[in-house]
């Protein structure tokens, strides 16, 4: 089940048709301005990336608002923080952020 794209000549904007089947017919119209004289357009594409490989990419900054409430997330954050900043991260903090690491979570957030 292709979707074709088109531009208008006339008014320059994109038009996406769906088609049932590659052998369907279809009538080519502008969803906009309604006219006929349109060119095929070279379509976009999209693909799925895994969540290791946007980590990778973007680094481990938290994206959901659910990575908010997970210890690991808010220590990769932390760390990052602090190099950015050309400072120390403080003893107690780099156990907290291993031990969260290992599963062992301090107790504010292990209901989380």
């Amino acid at each position: 089940m292709p979707i074709y794209e088109f531009r208008c000549r006339e008014c320059g904007r994109l038009t996406s048709i769906f088609v049932r089947s590659i052998s369907s017919r279809y009538e080519a119209r502008c969803s906009h301005c309604g006219s006929e004289a349109l060119e095929r357009a070279i379509s976009r594409f999209a693909y799925h990336k895994s969540e290791q490989t946007i980590l990778e990419e973007y680094g481990a900054e938290p994206k959901r608002l659910e990575d908010y409430k997970d210890p690991r997330q808010i220590g990769r954050w932390v760390e990052r923080k602090f190099q950015e900043y050309g400072m120390e991260l403080p003893r107690e903090a780099r156990e907290m952020i291993d031990a969260a690491r290992e599963g062992e979570f301090p107790e504010p957030v292990k209901d989380l």
